[in-house]
């Protein structure tokens, strides 16, 4: 959420009721050649998944030589190389296509899986020959809705044959040294026993500006901004949407820690009912804000089945989103008029209609979900312990009224009066905030179902951020790298071991609690 909507204050919540050309690749560490790429291939789901592979193992995965090199050196100039993929999401084996623009002769692929290995952060898997380049097409921009999509033909077919299911990084170089990312997901066929990392893929296509065009704005403001954005286009800026400043972090330290991982991302949780069946926990990262019903949905049916959940953010399910197809596929449309009285499908089938959860015509606020619900942008502060006692946070050191500086901001969440508040539920820190100039207060909270089940919610979107220390800016701290990532180790493997309620129930302590 942007400042768009102004400051979000509690008397506004209270009024809510209950509320690829031909070519060679190659595979490991920048090694032997493992086989040859295809030429652009029709869409769909792509080449047909290998043999069913051994379990995944994170550990010996992040044994291997990581690739130091992995990062952008140059950017370059606006246009000189730039690319998306046809898929969001892959399983290990299918292919999928790139299409890229570049004003230089030729360019280059490598993929590089996200992972701890030894502190690299990323280890390369694959490499493309050198591919002629072409400037493509200029952005399309629809009439109705101004949807933009970058109108190209496909350049490239990557084969995922051998990849290890994860996140990826494929960095595009340019024949100048121009370099962006595209982002790609190769999902878990299985999340059973398993924590499962969510990427917030809905979320980075609604603040993506390639084009001139997002969610919030148009080139003449909020007026013109797209009423539905298209994943057949390029991120802006380096490529990667919000991943890097709102999940790389976390990617990494999940990996380190050698726990049993999987990996989806929201158009994953949108499309499969069953991905989290079996697994022993959903953890959401620092800005997923984009749901539809059926990723709600997804998600509320598996807590009550015992899933755990946790959310390394703030103003999650914040808006409510429907997605369609494109030319390209299913689920590549995001759409969210943000205001039920231009939403044509709010009166048809009020619950489709798409505006904040909270919202009429049919209201649903997320603190259903989540415990806490959003409250406030721009936000600064210092997170501050409430519940020092905590399993969660056993080895920090941290007393009552402990505080970390910056880690508040620059959106929070909070416990709403008027609800609807899970129960049990235990405030975990209470922290004043300056709202752009309004004084209030953020939360984060724990609470445990009748399944076993527990709900973290950390009520920052800086928590994942602060896991980079001093390099996050905004005065984070050392110590509060240091107590960021030692409660998230103890979360992730809590979560791993079992429901959180079975081991850890919450004791409520509303009744005692002030917002105030």
């Amino acid at each position: 959420m942007l400042a768009s909507r102004g400051i979000t204050v509690w008397t506004l919540l209270a009024v809510v009721p209950v509320l690829l050309l031909a070519g060679c690749s190659f595979a490991g560490d920048g090694g032997s050649p493992a086989g040859a790429a295809t030429g652009p291939a029709a869409p769909g789901r792509g080449a047909a998944p290998a043999a069913s592979p051994a379990p995944f193992d994170v550990a010996a995965e992040n044994a291997r030589p990581g690739t130091p090199g992995w990062k952008i050196r140059k950017r370059g100039g606006t246009g000189e190389i730039e690319g998306y993929a046809d898929r969001v999401s892959v399983l290990p084996g299918e292919g999928f296509r790139l299409f890229v623009s570049t004003t230089t002769p030729g360019f280059r692929t490598e993929a590089f899986r996200v992972g701890w290995y030894g502190g690299a952060q990323a280890r390369k898997v694959w490499e493309s020959p050198r591919q002629a380049g072409t400037r493509q097409a200029f952005p399309k921009v629809s009439d109705r809705n101004y949807t933009v999509t970058a109108p190209w033909r496909p350049s490239l077919t990557v084969p995922t044959n051998g990849w290890p299911e994860g996140v990826y990084l494929l960095r595009l170089t340019a024949d100048s040294g121009a370099q962006r990312y595209v982002p790609i997901t190769l999902r878990s066929a299985d999340a059973t026993g398993r924590l499962v990392l969510l990427n917030a893929t809905t979320t980075w296509q609604a603040y993506n500006t390639w084009g001139g065009y997002n969610l919030y704005a148009g080139p003449s403001g909020y007026g013109d901004r797209s009423r539905a954005v298209s994943f057949d286009r390029p991120y802006d800026k380096d490529g990667t949407g919000k991943y890097m400043a709102y999940e790389h972090p976390a990617i990494v330290l999940a990996e380190k820690t050698g726990l049993k991982l999987a990996y989806a991302t929201d158009n994953d949780l949108h499309a499969d009912g069953g991905l989290l069946r079996g697994a022993r926990g959903l953890v959401t990262l620092g800005h997923d804000e984009y749901w539809s019903t059926a990723m709600r949905t997804n998600v509320t049916r598996a807590r009550d089945g015992g899933v755990n959940v946790a959310f390394l953010g703030a103003n999650a399910v914040n808006r409510h989103i429907r997605l369609g197809p494109t030319r390209l596929g299913a689920d590549r449309l995001v759409t969210c008029y943000k205001d039920a009285a231009e939403d044509p499908v709010a009166k048809t089938d009020p619950k489709e209609s798409t505006q904040d959860w909270r919202l009429p015509p049919a209201p649903r606020p997320e603190s259903d979900l989540i415990g806490i619900m959003y409250n406030c942008f721009p936000a600064a502060g210092s997170f501050t312990v409430r519940r020092s006692g905590s399993w969660l946070f056993r080895g920090t050191g941290v007393r009552r009224g402990t505080a970390f500086p910056g880690l508040i901001g620059p959106e929070t969440d909070a416990i709403n009066p008027a609800g609807p508040t899970p129960r049990p539920i235990e405030v975990l820190a209470h922290s004043r905030i300056d709202c752009g100039g309004v004084p209030m207060t953020a939360q984060a909270t724990y609470y445990t179902t009748r399944s076993g089940s527990g709900v973290v919610a950390t009520g920052t979107m800086r928590w994942v951020c602060a896991m980079r220390g001093p390099e996050c800016g905004h005065g984070i701290t050392e110590a509060g790298r240091r107590f960021v990532t030692k409660v998230t180790e103890n979360l992730l493997h809590a979560m791993a071991a079992g429901p959180l309620g079975t081991a850890h129930p919450a004791n409520d302590d509303l009744p005692e609690f002030s917002p105030y």
